[in-house]
């Protein structure tokens, strides 16, 4: 559906047809808080997408078509043409990034839309600069391999939309493969795929539809308490540079000069990093029931020590845990968005009926559920 409205606007807007891209959008297993601190996260591609349609035009602007806004933007390439519209920065940070890595990038004519859920933290804006990179990089002929346009995209949201992210969903958008998880070490960028064929369970995302006004601030604060506890760590033992550099026996040294806060949140950091070297082995076994005591694990960690969750999401959880759900916690920064939820087939439907029917009852709101099956990353169609 996607792509024929996106193809008829395209020829209706511009009188011929161009090439078509892809991107995906991301779901995170398990790896939170975790890829600031130099430590490891378990991504993987998603089969939610931006599509575009793109063509040179052969003059310096770029004209696009936002279909699911209906919205449309025209602007130039260089450093002073920022647009204003803020979807459109993101298709002109990536032209940015390039053109400032040497690249020619000239005008073009686009029209995207996608089906990745906004505010649900399947990483929208990651599958759109992804989409256009390849797309770009594709169209122009240029030079830029996959980790390229992943820094790309990242490169995008810091400089042209005022984000400081990590790396993690660009990453995942474009090193995505059907049927594995991509083990991501968020330091050296090393990576490898690890097998995620869970027969007999599904993988859902129930969206509790709040985002709290504590998620960024309290993010600064939570990296703060990480970088306290490193300094502190970096006295006794110099080589370490980040949380993923010590352990808990470190971290016991330092219990009486760090405060009880930051304490309590860099125990969550190491031991969420041990997790993710752990987790591996039981996918390479297909043991989904470790899995997802790991996924509990994570939860309560988040919650009670890291403290990023909130009522909304622990009340899921819970649920969860009542319904016999293999695994499930909270995905993403915190204080709203989703769990993820790792669901024998036979218990699915139950547990959607009750989740989605308590949710309402008690909070007012109907939470969205959303499954979720690993895809690919970025590819033209």
């Amino acid at each position: 559906m996607e792509i024929k409205a996106i193809q008829e606007k395209f020829k209706s807007l511009f009188g011929t047809k161009g090439s078509l891209f892809t991107s995906p959008g991301r779901i995170n297993l398990i790896g939170e808080h975790t890829d600031y601190n130099g430590g490891f996260v378990l991504p993987g591609a998603i089969d939610k997408a931006m599509y575009c349609e793109i063509k040179p035009n052969g003059t310096d602007k770029v004209r696009a078509f936002a279909l699911d806004l209906e919205e449309y933007a025209e602007f130039g390439l260089k450093e002073e043409d920022l647009p204003a519209k803020s979807w459109a920065k993101y298709i002109y940070g990536v032209c940015r990034e390039m053109i400032k890595r040497g690249a020619s990038v000239e005008g073009f004519d686009t029209v995207f839309a996608g089906d990745v859920p906004l505010g649900a933290g399947m990483s929208s804006s990651a599958a759109l600069e992804s989409c256009f990179g390849y797309a770009i990089n594709s169209i122009f002929k240029l030079w830029f391999d996959r980790l390229e346009l992943a820094k790309i995209g990242q490169a995008t949201e810091h400089n042209y939309v005022g984000v400081n992210c990590g790396i993690m969903d660009q990453f995942a958008s474009c090193f995505g493969k059907e049927g594995s998880l991509i083990r991501l070490d968020c330091r050296s960028l090393e990576y490898q795929y690890v097998p995620f064929n869970p027969q007999g369970y599904r993988l859902v995302l129930v969206n509790t539809c709040v985002a709290h006004e504590l998620a960024s601030s309290a993010y600064n604060k939570r990296r703060q308490s990480c970088e306290n506890v490193v300094a502190a760590i970096k006295k006794h033992h110099p080589e370490v540079e980040l949380l993923r550099d010590a352990n808990i026996a470190y971290l016991k040294e330092v219990a009486n000069e760090v405060n009880a806060e930051d304490y309590i949140r860099a125990e969550f950091v190491i031991e969420e990093i041990q997790r993710l070297l752990d987790i591996p082995a039981d996918l390479e076994k297909g043991d989904y029931e470790a899995v997802g005591k790991k996924m509990y694990e994570t939860h309560i960690g988040l919650s009670r020590k890291y403290e990023v969750s909130c009522e909304e999401l622990d009340f899921l959880n819970d649920i969860a845990r009542d319904c016999d759900v293999t695994g499930s916690r909270v995905m993403g920064g915190g204080f709203g968005g989703c769990t993820i939820n790792l669901v024998k087939d036979e218990l699915y439907d139950g547990f959607i009926k009750r989740a989605t029917e308590s949710y309402e009852q008690k909070f007012k709101i109907k939470p969205k559920v959303y499954d979720v099956v690993i895809k690919d990353g970025a590819i033209k169609l």
